[in-house]
This record gives C-alpha cells, structure tokens and sequence, in this order.
C-alpha cells in the first residue's frame, strides 16, 4: 500500500494487518500519530488503484468514535473491506492500492448555493432522513451543479431540504 502521511501510514497499518493477519489493532501513542489521541472530526478513508480507479471509499461526517485514531481505523477497514460497491481487498493487491484520509470540518448550513465551491467544500444534501455526501475536489465535479446532482443521487432524492458544506484536510 502507498501513502506517505502518518495519517495514511496508520490507515495502512490498519488495513494490512486486518488482510494479512486477521486482526484488529488497537492505536498505540508508540506507532500512531500522537495528535489522532487529541481530536474528534469525520474522516474519510480512500483507495484507489495505482492506476487511479476507485477501490474503496467510507468514512463518517461527523466523530463516531472516541478519538480521530478509532476513526481513522474504523473507516479505513470499511473502505477495505466492506464498501458495498466492491469485493474485499486482498492480500494480493495491497501493493497496489493508493490511500488517501479526508479529515473533515463541521458541516455548516448554507443557505444559498452560491456560498458552494466545489473544488474547495464537500456537501451534504439532506431530505427528511435521507442524506448523501459528496467529498470536495473530485475530478470530473467542476460545478455546483453537478456536485449537487451526484450528492442528491447517492441520497436517493430528487430535491433537498437542506444542504451543509464543509471542509477537508486531505492527506496521502
């Protein structure tokens, strides 16, 4: 697996060791990024081939877990391992995989569309209990539009009642 970021390196410690071994390891301040003990955000986990194709992507948009280490963790197994839209990773690709971590901001409730940028926020769309999120600066999603057409389609709905935005601190 490849990454460079202590973030990503502690999502691939995780990943590795869930594929090769079976088991779950727990964050250790002696090999995990002692700031991950220290804060709550959502997080997402992100894998792509080395060739550039999705292979994996779960996260939460809001802290379900007692620290950013937990979190990091948890979503990086689901990316790897339950994501509905793809087979398990296996131990035979994991020199292939790319993995990036998203780190999100609060949402924010916007008002009007045009406080939205799609390079710059991600987006929540929300009707009724229905929500679909879409991460900020994906290729291909260069306008609000589009943006929130893509978010509203994972949500399964055809108009919103309320959309947030947020930001992300990408790490690879």
């Amino acid at each position: 697996m490849i990454g460079e970021h202590p973030y990503v390196k502690w999502a691939i410690r995780v990943i590795e060791s869930k594929i090769k071994e079976g088991k779950d390891i727990e964050p250790d301040p002696k090999i995990t990024p002692a700031d991950l003990f220290q804060k709550r955000a959502g997080a997402f986990v992100t894998l792509h081939t080395i060739d550039g194709d999705l292979r994996g992507c779960i996260g939460t948009f809001l802290p379900t877990t007692a620290d950013l280490a937990h979190e990091i963790a948890q979503n990086a197994i689901a990316a790897a391992l339950e994501d509905p839209r793809f087979e398990p990773v296996s131990a035979d690709e994991l020199d292939k995989i790319v993995v990036s971590v998203d780190i999100l901001s609060a949402p924010e409730e916007v008002k009007s569309e045009s406080e939205l940028d799609p390079k710059k926020y991600g987006i929540i769309v929300e009707s009724g209990w229905r929500r679909g999120l879409l991460l900020p600066d994906l290729e291909g999603v260069d306008t609000v539009e589009e943006q929130i057409r893509i978010a509203m389609a994972k949500a399964g709905i055809r108009k919103y009642d309320k959309i947030y935005k947020f930001t992300v601190q990408r790490y690879h």
